[in-house]
């Protein structure tokens, strides 16, 4: 028997709400939202994310670096102190 109380249930996501960063037009390259959110310095350091699998989109590894990315997508990329999140807007 389990004395912990319901609210002491550890939850299945426990990372911070990803922040939402607005586009231009309707569709975005995953490589350059990866910039336009500051989950990668520079175009060679999204390549080598995405190349890497450090990256997914909606929760699916994704490796295609143009891969089109639409408003309410939701990226998530690998960082040595854990992964960080954005959602397209």
């Amino acid at each position: 028997m389990s004395c912990m109380a319901p609210h002491d249930t550890p939850t299945a996501d426990t990372s911070p709400t990803p922040e939402a960063v607005p586009i231009r037009d309707e569709m975005i390259r995953l490589g350059q939202f990866l910039k336009l959110a500051g989950l990668a310095d520079s175009g060679n350091e999204a390549r080598d994310l995405i190349a890497d699998g450090e990256v997914s989109v909606n929760g699916e590894v994704e490796t295609r670096r143009g891969r089109q990315l639409a408003k309410g997508d939701v990226v998530t990329a690998a960082d040595p102190q854990g992964a960080r999140s954005a959602v397209v807007a």
